[in-house]
This record gives C-alpha cells, sequence and structure tokens, in this order.
C-alpha cells in the first residue's frame, strides 16, 4: 500500500466550519465513513486534540481509522489552531473556564451524533483527554467507548505541589490581564524551543511534520498558555478529582499512558484508571514521550493496535 503522505490532507477528507451555538465558526474534518464489503460503516469517531494542536498532526492515525471503515471526524478547540484566538495576541492560548469548552463539546457532538452513523466513540489527546472524560462525568456526551491518549488529569513538574500551584495560579491570573502568557515561549519570538521534541515524542520526522504544517498554515501556530487558561485548568482538574466524579462514569475507557512522560502526571492517569468502574490502562515506558499516536512506530503501532482492539470489543459494528 502507498505509504500515508503526512503533509497532505487526503482526498477523502473535507474540512469545513461548524457553528456554535453563539455563531462562532470553528473548523473541523471528515473523513466519510465508507461501507465494508457486505457491510455498512464500521462506525464513527470524533478525535479532539490537546492544547496548542491542529488536527494536520493527527492526519496519519485519523486515516487509520477511516480505512478501518470508520466515519472520522476532528475539530479544533474554540480558540485554538484555526479556529481564532481567545487573548490579546495570535500565540497565546488563552481561555476563561474550560465549561466554554465543555458547552462547545456538547453542542457538536449532539449535532455531528446526529449526523453520522454508530456506534460513535470519542477519543481525546492530552488537555483534549481531560475534556473529554469531564465532559461523560458530566453527562454532557454519551459515547460508547472511550479513548484518552495521554490525558491531562495531572502536572508535571510534581516537585510544585498542585495546592500551591493552584494557589499561585490563581493568584497572578487576578493580580493582571489573565491573557498574558504563563510563560516564555524560546529566546526567538514564534520559534519553538530548540528541545520541545523531547517532551513530545522519540519520532523525529513526525515532529518534522508539525513544523512544515505550521509554516504551510501560520494560522494554527500556538505558544504558552495563558495564566487564565492554567487557572482554569487547574480548576477543572480538582473537580475531576472530586468523590464520585470518576465512579459514576459506566462507559468503558483506554487510557493510553507513558511513565516517563514530561508534561502530564502519570500517576495522575493510574489513579484515574483504578477509580473509573470499567477502565484499561496500556503503559508505556521510557520507550515513550507524551505524543503516543505520533511515536516512533515500535510504539505508535502498539498504540493503535491495543485502540482497534478494544473499539472491536467495546464498540462493535452495528448488527
Amino acid at each position: 500500500m502507498k505509504a500515508f503522505d503526512r503533509r497532505a490532507i487526503p482526498i477523502e477528507a473535507v474540512e469545513t466550519r461548524w457553528q456554535a451555538p453563539d455563531g462562532l465558526a470553528i473548523r473541523r474534518i471528515d473523513w466519510p465513513g465508507t461501507s465494508r464489503a457486505g457491510q455498512g460503516p464500521r462506525g464513527s469517531v470524533l478525535f479532539m486534540p490537546g492544547r496548542g494542536d491542529a488536527y494536520e498532526k493527527y492526519l496519519e492515525v485519523l486515516d487509520h481509522w477511516h480505512r478501518q471503515g470508520w466515519h472520522v471526524t476532528a475539530s479544533d478547540w474554540r480558540g485554538q489552531a484555526g479556529s481564532g484566538r481567545l487573548g490579546f495576541d495570535e500565540v497565546t492560548g488563552h481561555v476563561d473556564d474550560f465549561a466554554v469548552w465543555i458547552d462547545d463539546l456538547a453542542a457538536f457532538w449532539a449535532d455531528w451524533k446526529a449526523s453520522t452513523p454508530g456506534p460513535h466513540v470519542l477519543v481525546g489527546h492530552s488537555m483534549g483527554g481531560h475534556l473529554v472524560l469531564r465532559a461523560l462525568a458530566e453527562r454532557r456526551v454519551d459515547p460508547v467507548a472511550l479513548v484518552l491518549s495521554a490525558p491531562m488529569l495531572g502536572f508535571r513538574p510534581r516537585y510544585v505541589p498542585d495546592a500551591f500551584l493552584d494557589w499561585l495560579a490563581r493568584r497572578l491570573a487576578a493580580l493582571g490581564d489573565r491573557r498574558r502568557p504563563a510563560w516564555k515561549w524560546s529566546e526567538k519570538p514564534g520559534v519553538p524551543p530548540e528541545d520541545r521534541i523531547e517532551l513530545l515524542t522519540f519520532d523525529r520526522d513526525r515532529y518534522a511534520d508539525e513544523l512544515w504544517w505550521r509554516g504551510a498554515r501560520p494560522e494554527i501556530v500556538m505558544g504558552p498558555a495563558s495564566w487564565g487558561w492554567l487557572a482554569s485548568a487547574l480548576a477543572s482538574a480538582r473537580l475531576l478529582q472530586g468523590p464520585g466524579m470518576l465512579e459514576a462514569i459506566e462507559t468503558p475507557v483506554l487510557l493510553l499512558a507513558a511513565s516517563e512522560d514530561r508534561l502530564v502526571e502519570f500517576g495522575a492517569i493510574e489513579r484515574a484508571a483504578h477509580r473509573l468502574p470499567r477502565a484499561q490502562l496500556r503503559r508505556f515506558g521510557a520507550e515513550a514521550r507524551h505524543e503516543i499516536l505520533r511515536e516512533a512506530d515500535p510504539v505508535r503501532d502498539t498504540a493503535i493496535a491495543a485502540i482497534d482492539d478494544f473499539l472491536d470489543r467495546m464498540a462493535p459494528a452495528a448488527a
């Protein structure tokens, strides 16, 4: 089979805009479902990316699911990638409250589910994993199965206690403009730090693809988060950690995580897996960094096989 071109939108995919209830246009991409031999479409997968992400980074895995027979959709979060900004500049990621994104996801899910074949599956990476899990816990979405890739359920580095970080973020957000960046991007404005790859993936070619897309589509470039984003992220994490929040989720959940992840806390993911009634945790070690679905082939292929197996068991094709 011809190698997948990670630097081109597949001919089967269609990029459009979805209008949120308040009128904001949010970018999306869809691969229409294909019928398998003698059968209907496999079902539908909605993928939600992480903080500062764009769906262009995940074309390879999205196309894999499409070729499995799924109808595949991915969307920006409001204020990210090609869906504008909520801060006062073009690169700082800001949101006043994660609840804004939960409301968007709930509305998008309702529209998308009504127009696509079941069973319906939800997949989230990093911040996207946090948000889709929270939306499920709040009963705003109802997938038959949930897949979380390195979900942002706790933060690194761990030498800063969560309680202190929470206090500091709220304090600094309140003292000035909540939209100002919470950390420095790099010595060269607009250029990612040279060691950024060491946080994300061992695969230099896939990392180079992201930089290529940033050059080809500069509107998707995002740098640091704001103090407002950080305060809201910590508040949302505290909400998810509340008593009974995860225990009430009956949906099957697959969590993929790397124990040496330097962006999100593996321990928080492991604790969530124990609390979720129908969770499975696929742990990777030092061979994987944060972007498991964009890792070197041995890790990436193992992760995708685990997802395929999970969905075959927990979200079988409709009869």
